[in-house]
């Protein structure tokens, strides 16, 4: 039995509700708000963060007010419930365990799924940052918000990205490259609309609250690095945050095309009061730029506007899946395969007479401690040009051959997320993902290309491809400090093997490159070479477009100063080919010291020696 099942809820706060599809049933987050305010920060994911009367936990009740019961409870807050067309509930929640990395002991969250009555929970989505508002799409598949900033700005990549109800073929829902200016930091409560392809959302900022303007998205219209595929609806606001908007319009509820529910406040448009107490009331809007006042509490803000009415469930939704095919224990999380057709389809040009050989493949590591100040010790840096943001921990999980054709196919360890870069034959980075995915236990996907264009078919292959015709490739692990990543193991070896000596020989011209440490944070070798090294893709500001999108062969070593003085022939230093894959492969990895989020292991990886992540 739950702690409230079947009693009243007396006090408290309530959120997100949602109907079920027979109309019978509401499901919602409720918050006791009693005991202690206090956070809890530590590593170990199992006794959450918070006390349990403060933290937010799934409920259902039945329409006409009977039978209240309690689905979740613990020490993490949990929210955002969606009904699913296959009996189960998603929702999301931080009970994973880990922070966000972006200055603030802010748990992460994530999404998951659950059994009606709160049973069997399953994570869903194994992303390393914060995720919000799932429902379902018309064909019958999770549509919700996620944090994809991987190794870019963090203040604009909070895009709706979609998966099949197992957690399967996760991928962004449109583009998510467009510069600021031109676009809103977020677009958050995505919900499909009534018999069309589109959907309607809240543009909201990166700092703030789920509130902003309301625009329509329409995945089939081709990205352009702009709005593209996103219309406004509400265009008297201009985006929060990006463009100035205030926080005016939440939580549409799309009736058609044309119509939609929300909550609007008109006291931020009007002025007449600061807008601090929440006075949205529920309205009706148009495409015509129509709007009618239907409710408004005196009291209290309201929020979540819906028809209380059933609705027939997708029936795509009951295709068999892979949703039986999870593991069977910690220890055997099993693996998937991938497959990519042609790893030249990309985007942008590809460079001239340059070859592919491998792909690389990443996997990113969950920001285990809260993030701000002296927090992530991985690192000492922030991409400061490029993302602005903590970049996340990653380690080198091995290489696979790409065959004469472009194309790849290989096996890859399930549930972890997982990023690519595409390298040469002296193993240096000609493209990078930039963002995250991952495979359940027995899932196999494939791609066209890498980057490839997303509004259009793919066109058939003239033959099978050659990779397709063999057994998928088993990733080859590369050298000693690239798993689990270290500075130490990788790169510092190689300065006291080949430079060091002549650089202590001369202290007035030459940089430290020794392995004391400065601060106990880092080697005084890597605060010789970090500005020599890759921090930056190359962007000149919010609107260029190197900020979100890479350029192939414009980043990581081939764009760093260190590997430009070394192929000129620095003083006759002549070092040995793995000596030199060693340094490319540190640039390559966004110049990283520190493979782990946790001071402890951090400073046991100081001294050189091998350690793991608390969170995998």
């Amino acid at each position: 039995m739950r702690r409230l099942q079947g009693d009243e809820t007396r006090g408290g706060s309530f959120l997100s509700p949602a109907l079920s599809y027979d109309g019978k049933q509401i499901a919602f987050a409720y918050v006791e708000a009693t005991g202690s305010r206090e956070q809890v920060f530590h590593t170990d994911p199992s006794r959450g963060h918070w006390d349990t009367g403060r933290c937010y936990h799934i409920f259902k009740i039945n329409t006409d007010g009977t039978r209240l019961r309690q689905l979740t409870d613990g020490t993490w807050n949990e929210f955002d419930p969606c009904w699913l067309p296959n009996g189960r509930l998603a929702f999301i929640s931080e009970r994973r365990g880990g922070y966000l990395r972006c200055g603030r002991a802010c748990p992460l969250y994530n999404l998951y799924d659950m059994a009606e009555d709160g049973s069997g929970i399953n994570l869903l989505s194994i992303h390393d940052s914060n995720e919000w508002n799932p429902a379902v799409t018309h064909d019958g598949r999770i549509v919700w918000t996620r944090w994809d900033y991987v190794d870019r700005h963090g203040c604009v990549a909070h895009v709706p990205w979609i998966t099949r109800l197992d957690g399967t073929d996760p991928r962004a829902l449109h583009g998510n490259f467009a510069p600021r200016p031109s676009r809103a930091d977020m677009e958050l409560n995505v919900r499909p609309i009534p018999g069309s392809p589109k959907y309607v959302a809240t543009a909201a900022p990166h700092h703030g609250q789920a509130f902003g303007s309301l625009v329509i998205i329409d995945p089939r219209v081709e990205d352009d690095d702009g709005m593209g595929p996103v219309r406004r609806l509400t265009p008297e606001v201009g985006f929060p945050e990006s463009q100035g908007g205030r926080e005016v319009y939440g939580t549409p509820w799309p009736l058609g095309e044309n119509y939609h529910l929300c909550v609007y406040d008109d006291s931020l448009v009007t002025g007449k009061t600061a807008g601090n107490r929440g006075d949205y009331g529920i309205y009706l809007i148009d495409a015509f730029g129509n709007r009618e006042l239907i409710y408004r509490d005196p009291e209290i803000g309201c929020l979540s506007p819906m028809p209380l009415r059933p609705t027939a469930p997708p029936v795509a939704a009951v295709t068999p899946t892979l949703a039986s095919a999870r593991p069977a224990a910690p220890g055997s999380l099993g693996e998937g395969t991938m497959a990519v057709v042609n790893v030249y389809d990309t985007l942008r040009p590809w460079p001239t007479n340059l070859q592919a050989k491998e792909i690389r493949i990443y996997q990113l590591l969950p920001c285990s401690v809260p993030s701000g100040g002296d927090a992530p010790h991985q690192t000492g840096r922030r991409i400061a040009e490029a993302t602005d943001s903590i970049v996340p921990a990653r380690w080198v999980l091995g290489t696979v051959p790409i065959e004469a054709d472009g194309s790849a196919y290989f096996k890859v360890p399930a549930y972890r997320e997982l990023f690519f870069q595409l390298v040469d034959e002296r193993g240096m980075a000609v493209q990078s993902m930039r963002s995250g995915t991952a495979v359940r236990d027995g899932e196999k996907l494939v791609c066209q290309g890498c980057h490839e264009q997303k509004s259009r078919a793919s066109a058939p292959p003239h033959s099978l491809p050659l990779a397709l015709r063999r057994a998928p490739s088993v990733p080859r692990p590369d050298v000693d400090g690239s798993y689990p990543f270290s500075y130490a193991r990788l790169v510092q070896p190689v300065l006291d093997r080949s430079c060091v000596g002549c650089h202590r020989e001369n202290p007035a011209k030459a940089p430290n490159l020794g392995r004391e440490p400065i601060q106990n944070r880092w080697y005084v070798s890597y605060n010789s070479l970090i500005k020599y090294a890759f921090t930056s893709y190359g962007a000149k500001g919010w609107s260029d477009p190197r900020w979100y999108r890479t350029e192939p062969g414009q980043f990581g070593a081939r764009a760093s100063q260190l590997t430009a003085l070394l192929e000129k022939g620095h003083h006759q230093v002549a070092l040995s080919p793995e000596d030199f894959h060693r340094l490319t492969l540190w640039l390559d990895s966004a110049s990283l010291f520190y493979g782990v989020f946790e001071k402890e292991p951090g400073e046991a990886q100081l001294r050189g020696e091998i350690v793991r992540a608390t969170l995998e």
